[in-house]
């Protein structure tokens, strides 16, 4: 069975891909590897955005809060409400393996479900929108498959009493660390950089220094760490040197990059030192006819370059665009 459209990736910014295709009357299906929206599902329990409601919405359609800006299980809940109110077709927990461009200018797509039964696709037109939240930037350090580590933090409590360190110096690590603390943890806070990140946000930062001051939390600069055992972690200052500490969990808040594999699978080329797919910019369709990038995936190596408050917006260049093309 042809589709009009093949839209890889659930999330905000498929969903908004998807959106304006079904309104201009394509036949549209989306495929996404795990739940819909899985990003924001892997957030924080508690996490309030950034953003307010307005910025984070879709398809016109409104997202009311009490609050003056949502949290995550509001917007899981919009987002559910959104691909229900235009009766989106998504199949979920199916992984997209490889894009084929065919002769025709059609596409073939791969994929594999949890079951690990195979399936190919049909589509006139693709649309690859796959974010990044499960591919998280390794340290490439001994003890880093431990158990003991995560590089991503749903709750506090599992902390409660514990000796904590957290790798990082972003609004994540900051926010973590304070979490943490609540419930009675110690956090031992690396960070390479001189001083925190300059973009923490204003009203958390001298909460977050106050612990500091208080012995809550231990800042560790110009240090990273270098080794993970089951009871201690090893930290090397830049000069060179060490120190070990007395450890319990650790948290490696280091951040997270896009998977390019579909990219190149399809010959999508790529552009600068910052691994950026080539695309137009007015209607994102790539250097392959037909093919589209949505979201994050079209950022370069800074993952924070796409939000969603800008990526929900591709989807409608890239409707626009296709239904002049299969108009013709």
């Amino acid at each position: 069975m042809m589709e009009d459209v093949i839209i890889i990736g659930a999330g905000p910014c498929g969903l908004s891909a998807a959106i304006e295709c079904t309104r201009l009357g394509m036949k549209t299906l989306l495929i996404e590897k795990y739940n819909m929206v899985h990003s924001i599902y892997l957030y924080p329990t508690n996490m309030q955005f950034f953003s307010t409601a307005e910025l984070l919405e879709i398809g016109d359609l409104p997202f009311s809060t009490p609050y003056d800006k949502p949290f995550r299980h509001e917007a899981l809940a919009y987002y559910r409400r959104a691909a229900g109110h235009y009766d989106l077709r998504v199949q979920p927990y199916t992984e997209a393996l490889e894009v084929q461009p065919r002769q025709d200018g059609t596409f073939e797509i791969q994929t594999t479900n949890r079951h690990g039964e195979d399936k190919t696709y049909k589509a006139r037109k693709v649309i690859i929108a796959t974010g990044y939240f499960d591919h998280p930037n390794y340290l490439g350090i001994p003890g880093e498959e431990l158990d003991k580590v995560t590089h991503y933090f749903r709750e506090a409590h599992p902390y409660a009493g514990m000796r904590v360190t957290v790798i990082g110096g972003s609004n994540s690590a900051v926010d973590a660390a304070l979490e943490i603390v609540r419930v009675g943890a110690h956090v031992d806070m690396v960070y390479r950089g001189s001083d925190l990140s300059q973009n923490i946000k204003s009203w958390v930062r001298p909460v977050f220094e106050g612990q500091v001051l208080k012995g809550n939390v231990t800042l560790h600069l110009n240090s990273k760490v270098t080794e993970i055992t089951s009871s201690q972690v090893t930290i090397t200052q830049n000069d060179g040197e060490t120190a070990t500490i007395e450890n319990d969990f650790v948290l490696a808040m280091t951040g997270f990059h896009p998977d390019r594999k579909l990219l190149t699978s399809a010959g999508i080329e790529m552009s600068d030192d910052m691994d950026k797919p080539k695309f137009d910019l007015e209607t994102m369709e790539s250097n392959i006819p037909g093919l589209y990038v949505a979201g994050v995936i079209a950022s370069g190596r800074n993952a924070n370059e796409v939000f969603i408050e800008t990526g929900r917006r591709h989807g409608n260049k890239i409707a626009n665009h296709i239904h002049k093309q299969l108009a013709h």
